[in-house]
């Protein structure tokens, strides 16, 4: 699980990299606020998305080994829920970037 979590954050810096000086100085981040300036953030703060994926990892991974260490459901239910999380986030990200760009 943590190559896929590792693959997904290379992914997101190679496509940031890749698309860095096509980038304009602000991106839409949050989609929930109203059309127009309350939905753009500076350019770094695009980094949330894989500081709050990776954020989520160790959060479900501890939960499993607090609560539920040896419940083989459990395990695969969190397993799933994270390959869900790594590739939604990632794909999140990457459309950000290319639509923007």
């Amino acid at each position: 699980m943590i190559n896929l979590l590792i693959a997904g954050n290379a992914f997101m810096i190679v496509s940031f990299i890749f698309k860095f000086n096509s980038l304009p100085p602000q991106l839409p981040l949050f989609y929930s606020h109203p059309w127009g300036e309350a939905q753009l953030v500076d350019t770094w703060m695009i980094f949330l998305i894989p500081l709050l994926l990776n954020l989520l990892y160790v959060v479900n991974n501890y939960l499993y080994k607090k609560f539920f260490s040896g419940n083989e459901l459990i395990k695969k239910m969190f397993d799933y829920l994270m390959i869900l999380l790594i590739v939604g986030f990632t794909l999140i990200f990457i459309k950000i970037i290319f639509l923007v760009s």
